[in-house]
């Protein structure tokens, strides 16, 4: 009987080992990733506020974690004096795996921006929820207005 409650014994806390082993894993499966980049602008003046006085340099995501939305609102200013069509490449990340889980779009593609005028353009960031082995990362964004 004494061996039988040993044993008994023995099985409770080796669940209890193993629940507490299976919660301690899922918090350590959780990732986050921070961002910091910078942002060009070619034919076009890029703003954090729609009043164009503060001109937009670098853009902070913040911490992300896997499967995360972020958004966030410039304002793009024509600059020149005939209309352009507007376009955001990406590059110059780092490291070069993150491209394959992140990605980022934006709501003006090819939106013709007439001269002199301002436009809200909302950048919209994706972390894919499978992301692997980037904790942190940085990229280049260019706006581009052509004639």
């Amino acid at each position: 009987m004494a061996m039988q409650r040993a044993t008994i014994g023995t099985v409770v806390v080796i669940a209890v080992m193993g629940l507490m082993v299976s919660a301690l894993g899922a918090l350590v499966a959780t990732r986050t990733v921070s961002n910091s980049g910078s942002v060009t602008a070619v034919g076009v003046g890029l703003y954090s506020d729609s009043a164009c006085t503060t001109a937009l340099s670098a853009i902070s995501w913040g911490t992300l974690n896997p499967g995360d939305v972020k958004t966030y609102t410039i304002y793009v200013k024509n600059t020149g004096t005939v209309p352009v069509t507007l376009n955001m490449t990406v590059g110059n990340w780092n490291p070069t795996s993150a491209s394959s889980y992140i990605t980022l779009t934006w709501n003006q593609e090819k939106y013709v921006l007439p001269a002199g005028q301002v436009v809200t353009a909302v950048l919209t960031l994706s972390v894919s929820s499978s992301v692997s082995g980037v904790t942190s990362f940085s990229f280049d964004i260019t706006i581009t207005g052509t004639q």
